[in-house]
C-alpha cells in the first residue's frame, strides 16, 4: 500500500466520501497525480487534486495542472456539433454528403451525421498511413477522409472510430460554420471560453508546457497488481499481429506511444476527439453546464433533451467491432449501458479517455463529473479509479 498524499482543494458538505475515494486511489491503485471535480450546474461541489505531475514524483500536481485526456475530448467534440445543430447548421438525421458532397464517394452518400458520430460509418481506419504533419493540412486531409471506403456496411454495425472520428467531425463542422473554423477553434470560442473551462483541442503556443503533467505507462508487475481484470487481451492480440479492425483503428494516424503524448509537437495539433488537454475541473464545468442547463452553453434545450434521451436502442447490435465489448454510442457520446454504468440512470452521457480520464453529465441530478490523471491505466472503458470516484459521487448525490 502506498502512502496517502496531501489532498488539496474543496469538497461541499455531504461529499466527503468522494475525497476518501480519491485518497484510496493513491494508496490502493497506484495513482501518481490526479484531479477530480463535480459541478452542480455552475456550482463546484468537489474540486480536488493531489500527487505529482512527473514520473519521479518530484513536481507537485497543482490546481492549474493540465494533462492529455485523449478520447475524453470526444465528448467536447460532440458538444461542438450540438452547438451547430442548435444553430440549424447541421441536422443529426441528414446525410453527411448534404454538407460535404465529396464525402459521398464509395457509397457513403446515405451515411447520416448521427451514424458518423455514433461510430456506425465503417470509417474507423484509413487505407494508408497518415503522419502527424499531414493532420495540419486541412484541405488535403479532407480529400483523404472523403475518399475512404467503409470497412462494413454503414448503419448495420458499430466500431469505435478511435482516431478518425474527430478528423471527420472537424471537416464536417468547418463545411457548415460560416466562419470556416476548425473544430478546435470553434470549441475554444463557443464552449470553453464562455464556460471558463481550462481545456484545449490543440494546445495554444501561449500555454507553457510546464503546466502539462507527464504521463506514465502501467508496466510489469503493476499490470498484474492493478489492471489485470480490465486488460483488453483481444485488442492487444490484433495490434500485436498487425491485422484486424482493432489494429487499423488504433494505430493510424500514428500518435506514438501514449505515455509520450505530453509533448508540444503532438498537443499543438488540432486532433479533435484524440488530443484534448485539460483537467478534471474543465470537464466537470462543461458537463455540469449541460446537465444543469445553466444557459452558458449555446445549445438549445431540445438538443440537450436529445443528448439525454434514455432510450437510444436501435437496430445496430451492441457488439463493438473494434473494442470487442458491448457498448452504446449516442450523438457522439457514450451511454450508460450493460456492464459499463455511470450516472444515476440511462439519461447520463459522456466519454472516457485512454488511460482512465472521464467526463460525463448526469441530467437527472444536474451534475457534471470530471476525472484526469497521469498514470495510464489499461481498461477498455471502466477504469477502477474513475469507477471508485463516480460511485462515491452518485451515492452522495442520492442522500
Amino acid at each position: 500500500m502506498s502512502p496517502a498524499p496531501s489532498i488539496h482543494g474543496d469538497v461541499a458538505a455531504g461529499f466527503g466520501p468522494v475525497a476518501d475515494a480519491f485518497r484510496r486511489n493513491f494508496t490502493e491503485h497506484a495513482e501518481i497525480g490526479a484531479a477530480v471535480a463535480v459541478y452542480a450546474g455552475d456550482q463546484p461541489l468537489v474540486d480536488l487534486w493531489a500527487g505529482h505531475r512527473d514520473r519521479r514524483r518530484e513536481v507537485r500536481w497543482e490546481r492549474d495542472t493540465i494533462v492529455p485526456v485523449f478520447s475524453s475530448s470526444k465528448g467536447l467534440s460532440a458538444f461542438a456539433l450540438a452547438v451547430a445543430v442548435s444553430r440549424g447548421l447541421l441536422d443529426y438525421e441528414s446525410p453527411v454528403a448534404k454538407y460535404w458532397p465529396e464525402f459521398a464517394a464509395h457509397g457513403k452518400d446515405r451515411i447520416t451525421v448521427r451514424q458518423l458520430i455514433d461510430h456506425q460509418a465503417g470509417l474507423s481506419g484509413l487505407d494508408r498511413i497518415v503522419t502527424l504533419r499531414e493532420l495540419t493540412d486541412r484541405d488535403a486531409l479532407g480529400e483523404l477522409l472523403a475518399a475512404q471506403k467503409p470497412a462494413w456496411r454503414p448503419g448495420t454495425r458499430h466500431g469505435y472510430h478511435a482516431l478518425t472520428l474527430g478528423l471527420y467531425q472537424s471537416e464536417l463542422l468547418r463545411r457548415v460554420d460560416p466562419a470556416d473554423r476548425s473544430l478546435g477553434r470553434f470549441f475554444a470560442e463557443e464552449i470553453a471560453g464562455p464556460v471558463g473551462a481550462d481545456v484545449f483541442i490543440g494546445l495554444p503556443a501561449t500555454e507553457p508546457m510546464e503546466r502539462v503533467a507527464q504521463l506514465s505507462a502501467t508496466k510489469g508487475l503493476d499490470i498484474l497488481r492493478y489492471e489485470l481484470r480490465d486488460v483488453p487481451l483481444r485488442i492487444g492480440a490484433e495490434v500485436y499481429a498487425k491485422r484486424g479492425l482493432s489494429y487499423a483503428a488504433l494505430t493510424n494516424p500514428r500518435p506514438g506511444a501514449p505515455a509520450r503524448a505530453a509533448r508540444r509537437d503532438f498537443l499543438e495539433i488540432e486532433w479533435p476527439g484524440m488530443n484534448g488537454v485539460g483537467n478534471a475541473r474543465a470537464l466537470a464545468q462543461i458537463y455540469g453546464a449541460a446537465a444543469g442547463r445553466t444557459g452558458v452553453l449555446p445549445i438549445d434545450d431540445d438538443v440537450l433533451d436529445l443528448l439525454a434521451a434514455a432510450d437510444t436502442a436501435d437496430d445496430v447490435p451492441a457488439d463493438d467491432l473494434v473494442l470487442h465489448t458491448k457498448s452504446r454510442y449516442h450523438l457522439g457520446f457514450r451511454k450508460s449501458r450493460g456492464s459499463f454504468r455511470f450516472g444515476s440512470d440511462k439519461r447520463a452521457y459522456g466519454t472516457t479517455g485512454l488511460g482512465g480520464s472521464f467526463g460525463f453529465a448526469d441530467p437527472t441530478t444536474g451534475l457534471g463529473f470530471g476525472y484526469s490523471m497521469n498514470r495510464l491505466g489499461m481498461a477498455i472503458l471502466d477504469d477502477v479509479r474513475s469507477r471508485n470516484l463516480r460511485d462515491a459521487v452518485m451515492k452522495c448525490a442520492a442522500r
